[in-house]
Parts: C-alpha cells; structure tokens; sequence
C-alpha cells in the first residue's frame, strides 16, 4: 500500500529565506527545516519510508507525501495544542512511521520530544549531549502527551501541574480515527489532523543548543541532530562505487531501539537516502531485501 497526500496533492515548494541558496549549493540538509525541504524539493516522488507492520501491512511514503504528513502534524501541534520552541512532547509511542512523522513534526515547531524505550532509564537531573556541554533536562514534565494508550497515559501524568494535553494516536496505517473510549479532554490525532494546513510556516526557529530530544539519560541538541558523523573507517571501493551509483537505501529494525533508528534515519535521509523500517513481526529476509533494494543494514 502506497501512502498519497493526506488531502490531495500538496501546494506547490514555498520559498524561505536561503533556500535558493542551499539548493544551488546542493549542501547537505543541516536542520530539520532543510530536511523537510529536502524531502519536498529533491526527488520529491521518490520513496524516503518504507513500514512493515504487522499482518502484512506495508506503507510506502515519498518525500512529498512524508513532509506533507509532517506539516500536517505540525500545523496540528501549533494550532491545536499551542506548541512552540521549548514545549515538551512525550512521545509515549511505539517505533513506527507514525511516531517518526510525530518526532520530525516537533523539531518542524523547534519542540523537545521525549522518548522512552521499555525498560530504559529515567535520566538524571542533568542529561548530557552528544558531543559538549549539558542541557537541561525535561524529565518528568511532559506539556503534551502523545500516546497509543491514553488511559494509562492519563493515569501516569494525572497528578502533574499543568495537566499535559493527551493526544491518542492509533497506529494502522487506514484507521482514521481512535476506534475505542477516549478519556475526558483527550484528543484523537487520527481524526483530526486531516483538517490541517498541507504547508508548515514556523513562526520561531528553536535555540541551536537547546534540547531536541530525550532519549533516557541521553539528551541531543539541534545543532547535533544532522551534524555529519566520521566514518569509524575508510569505505572499501566496491563501497565507494555502490554509493555513487544509487542513494542509500537502509533497512532498519523496530527492535533496534530508538537511539539506534532515528539517528540512522536522519543520516540516510540527510544524504538523500530512505529507510525500510520494519515492526517486531517481521523478519528481514533476503526475499525482502531484494525486493526492497535494500544496500545498507
């Protein structure tokens, strides 16, 4: 199944400033703004995600259809729950295509998204980045909680002061709406993100120190998020030439957790790849790399 524009074609490539730019430079995206507009402006038909679920289901998006999810999230973030540089979303979601447009639609508003996997830590008081310094740490406060299991997200953030707003998402790729009860003042993504902007302007652009996402004890910052990283070693040269010949197409596992899959995404699309990710229930055989044309992973 082949994922279309959420509500028809999207509008034609705004311009904003510099894009002209850092196109003719053909630079590599350096924010989540020039990825996005990377994903609509560079081979924008082409496939960028690629999702195996369970029960056979598979979603394919390009990158004109992935960024225009993306905006649509956004847009939904800011006009529906207020969001902005510095507001903290838990993302209390599962790997999946879906929680990837949610995570690329937080950096879109300059937002902290905050995940967890089962069994992770809870950080401490201070998390530390990447490569220097320290950021602050978010733990603990959530301003909006994106979820696949709002009962059990309102309980667990009930007694926090402000309430966080909760967000339910359901996960199948043709659910349009939360199929089960909703919890008092819960919101149904699913439902209601169709009626949002195709085109995402952001009002503010995020701090490049300032915390992008939280994973556990670990904090990265925008100014880290698609800072090229060196290679461990030099490529062979059947290496080299395969890279030169096709962009990178990599496989990617929901098991391998979320400090491994996010910065693996980021960095293939970055380099104008896309990624195959597959759920738990699925094995990555060599009848599917080969249909997938999958080169790295």
């Amino acid at each position: 199944m082949t994922i279309h524009p959420i509500d028809g074609l999207v509008a034609g490539v705004r311009s904003v400033p510099g894009m002209e730019r850092w196109l003719t430079m053909d630079l590599r995206p350096g924010t989540p703004a020039h990825l996005l507009t990377a994903f609509r402006t560079r081979n924008p038909t082409a496939p960028r995600l690629t999702w195996y679920g369970p029960d056979a289901e598979r979603a394919e998006f390009s990158g004109r259809v992935l960024e225009n999810w993306v905006a649509k999230t956004a847009n939904y973030l800011v006009d529906e729950l207020d969001a902005e540089p510095g507001t903290v979303i838990d993302l209390d979601l599962p790997l999946h295509w879906r929680s990837l447009v949610w995570i690329l639609a937080a950096w879109a508003v300059g937002a902290t998204a905050v995940v967890t996997d089962s069994g992770a830590g809870t950080g401490a008081d201070v998390v530390t980045g990447a490569d220097t310094g320290t950021v602050a740490n978010t733990a603990g406060r959530a301003d909006i909680v994106a979820t696949t299991n709002p009962a059990a997200a309102q309980q667990r953030h009930g007694g926090a002061s402000p309430t966080p707003l909760l967000v339910a998402v359901a996960l199948p790729a043709l659910q349009m709406r939360w199929m089960g009860e909703l919890p008092a003042r819960a919101l149904d993504y699913c439902g209601d993100v169709r009626a949002y902007a195709d085109e995402f302007f952001a009002d503010d652009t995020p701090d490049p120190s300032a915390t992008a996402w939280r994973h556990g004890a670990t904090a990265i910052r925008y100014d880290e998020l698609l800072a090229p990283k060196l290679e461990t070693a030099p490529e062979s040269a059947s290496q080299q030439t395969a890279s030169q010949q096709a962009p990178r197409r990599v496989l990617l596992e929901v098991r391998q957790g979320w400090a491994a899959v996010v910065p693996a995404a980021l960095s293939a699309w970055a380099d104008g790849g896309s990624v195959v990710l597959l759920d738990t229930a699925v094995e990555p055989t060599e009848k599917l790399r080969s249909s997938e044309n999958i080169n790295q992973g």
